[in-house]
C-alpha cells in the first residue's frame, strides 16, 4: 500500500525494516544542442547525447544523503553559433558527463567533446570526441558534404545515411523501469542546402534525438531532443537555429521486499515492476536510506 505526500511516496513494503545494501542505477546527462546554420549553404552539426552510465550492485552507505542532480540540455545554437553542451547528471558518486554541442555550419570548427561528442560542421571538421572514462558514449560524425555531422549517441557514433544526410548516433535501450525505453540518442545533422528537399530528414538517434533541419525548399525545421532522455538537438540548416538538447534523468531500483528510503526529495516518480521498487528523478533532489 502506497501513500503520496506532496510528491513524496511512502510505501509499506517491508515492515521488518530490512534496508537495501545496493541498488541498480541509470544516470543520463543532459545532451548538447545542435549547431546553428549559416546565411549560406552550410548545415549545423547535431548535438551529442548526454553520457550514459548504468550498472547493478552499487553499494549504499546507510544514513547519509545521496545527491541526485539532473543535467539540463544545452541550448541550440543561433545562426552562425555552435550549440551549447549539456550539463552533468549525478547520483551519489556516479557522474555522467553532458553531451557536446554541435558545430555551426561552415564554421571550420569541430563539434564539442562530451559524454557523446557533437557533430562537426558542414565543411569537413571533425565530430567532437567522447571524453569520459569509462566510456559513456561515442564521438560525433565528421561530414564532408556540406551537411552537418550527426551527434554521437550512447550506442554509436553519428553516421551518414547518404551524401546529404547525417543521422545522430543510436541510443541504448534500458528496462530498468520494467519497460524497454531508449535513452541518449544523438541529434541529426542539418541537410546541406544544395541537396534535397528530402522526404526522409536527418534523423535523431533512436527516434529521441532531434531531427536535423531540411533544405530551404523544405518546411522542415530542426527539433529538440526528447526531454529526460539525454538526447541531442538537431542541427540548424540555412538561416535556422539548432534544436535544444534533451535534459537528463536518474533512475534507481532495488528489490520490492526491502524497505523504502528514509526520505526522498525532488520530482521523483515511484513505481513497482518485476519485483522491484523504482525511483525516477526528472529534476534534482536527494535520497537517504
Amino acid at each position: 500500500m502506497s501513500k503520496y505526500l506532496g510528491g513524496l511516496v511512502t510505501a509499506t513494503i517491508n515492515p521488518l525494516g530490512k534496508k537495501p545494501t545496493e541498488v541498480e542505477y541509470l544516470v543520463v546527462a543532459g545532451a548538447g544542442g545542435g549547431g546553428g546554420g549559416t546565411s549560406g549553404l552550410g548545415g549545423g552539426g547535431g548535438g551529442g547525447a548526454g553520457g550514459l552510465l548504468t550498472a547493478a550492485g552499487y553499494l549504499l552507505t546507510q544514513g547519509i544523503t545521496h545527491t541526485v542532480t539532473i543535467g539540463s540540455g544545452g541550448a541550440g545554437g543561433a545562426v552562425t553559433t555552435a550549440g551549447t553542451s549539456g550539463s552533468n547528471s549525478v547520483f551519489s558518486s556516479i557522474t555522467s558527463i553532458g553531451g557536446g554541442g554541435g558545430a555551426y555550419g561552415f564554421s571550420g570548427a569541430a563539434g564539442s567533446p562530451g559524454g557523446s561528442g557533437g557533430g562537426g560542421d558542414g565543411n569537413g571538421s571533425a565530430g567532437g570526441t567522447a571524453t569520459a572514462s569509462p566510456t559513456q558514449g561515442f564521438s560525433g560524425f565528421t561530414s564532408s558534404t556540406g551537411s552537418g555531422g550527426g551527434g554521437g549517441g550512447a550506442g554509436s557514433t553519428g553516421y551518414a545515411i547518404n551524401s546529404g544526410q547525417q543521422s545522430g548516433g543510436t541510443g541504448i535501450a534500458s528496462s530498468i523501469t520494467g519497460a524497454r525505453v531508449f535513452y541518449a540518442g544523438g541529434g541529426g545533422g542539418a541537410t546541406y542546402s544544395n541537396f534535397g528537399p528530402y522526404i526522409n530528414l536527418p534523423l535523431g538517434g533512436a527516434g529521441i534525438g532531434g531531427t536535423g533541419g531540411g533544405s530551404p525548399n523544405s518546411t522542415d525545421r530542426p527539433t529538440a531532443g526528447v526531454s529526460n532522455t539525454g538526447s541531442g538537438g538537431g542541427g540548424g540548416s540555412q538561416n535556422l537555429a539548432g534544436g535544444a538538447g534533451g535534459s537528463g534523468i536518474v533512475i534507481i531500483r532495488y528489490p520490492q521486499t526491502l524497505s523504502p528510503p528514509a526520505s526522498v526529495t525532488g520530482n521523483v516518480q515511484i513505481g513497482y515492476a518485476a519485483g522491484y521498487q523504482i525511483y525516477t528523478w526528472t529534476s534534482s533532489g536527494t535520497v537517504t536510506f
